[in-house]
């Protein structure tokens, strides 16, 4: 079998701009934060961006990778509003798809099933149809109902973090939820899936929780404290202090700047290397 085993550069090197990837976890929860940090470092661009999104989306908003997005919702989770995100999108700097969050899940089911689309209730009755002029509706055949036809979502590149991994790209998630992080994967030409740890075959767990098969992933990067600041339980909750400095430099340019030199512009073990280091500060203080 192959062993998949990358670096995040060589992923990143993959990737070319004018993409559409799918970054998977859920807000503020196991997001492969280590890749989207070396997505930053790049220089990518004119990306489309499918998320459930958090920092990630921030990042890449803050740093002009995104020309488009098409999310279910955007937040810090215990702090509700992304503040790159809101500054790209009250600016109008990416073109904003707005979907419910089932019909996020339903894009990807239907790419994964390499169907056209899926016809769904969820956006029906709302403002999604509004917001979003070129959604269709289509008539069930058998009962006559008007449904939403919801496109199907066809990533070029998936990008996952999961709590471990073997070489060949078996995956397995410890924490409460998959975050739909399967479908990214096969609605995905190419699934590149960051890790806690690396392990033999045997040392994945459960099998109901292995549920990132290897014929799904092009690529595995064993990543500690890849999900950073996010969460990745067991292994570790939300950095909740870092995620309020992350909020706090958003808020001034110069103070982003600074926060950027600190922990973004160089490689992930100079990032590690750097929260390590403020976290002895604040303690010290």
């Amino acid at each position: 079998m192959a062993d998949k085993r990358m670096t995040e550069e060589q992923v990143v090197a993959e990737l070319r701009s004018g993409m559409t990837i799918g970054v998977g976890g859920w807000g503020s929860r196991r997001k492969p934060m280590s890749l989207v940090r070396a997505i930053v470092r790049s220089d990518l661009t004119d990306l489309t961006v499918v998320s459930y999104g958090g920092p990630d989306v921030g990042l890449l908003c803050a740093a002009g990778k995104v020309n488009k997005l098409v999310y279910g919702f955007v937040s810090l989770d215990s702090i509700p509003l992304e503040p790159h995100f809101q500054a790209a999108r009250k600016a109008g700097a990416v073109e904003a798809v707005e979907w419910d969050e089932g019909m996020v899940q339903w894009g990807l089911y239907a790419a994964a099933a390499r169907l056209p689309f899926l016809p769904t209730r969820a956006g029906l009755g709302s403002d999604v149809m509004r917001v979003n002029p070129g959604l269709k509706t289509v008539q069930d055949p058998y009962g006559g109902e008007q449904l939403l036809a919801v496109p199907a979502l066809h990533l070029d590149a998936a990008l996952v973090h999961l709590n471990v991994a073997d070489a060949r790209g078996n995956a397995a998630f410890h924490g409460p939820d998959l975050y739909f992080d399967d479908l990214f994967c096969q609605a995905a030409e190419k699934a590149y899936l960051s890790c806690e740890r690396i392990v033999p075959a045997g040392e994945l767990g459960e099998l109901t929780r292995t549920r990132i098969a290897r014929w799904m992933v092009h690529g595995v990067v064993e990543a500690p404290h890849g999900a950073h600041f996010t969460s990745c339980v067991p292994d570790y909750d939300r950095d909740e202090a870092f995620q309020r400095e992350y909020v706090t430099a958003a808020k001034d340019p110069a103070a982003w700047a600074a926060f950027r030199a600190r922990f973004l512009d160089g490689d992930e073990a100079s990032y590690q290397a750097a929260v390590k280091a403020w976290r002895e500060e604040r303690d010290a203080a």
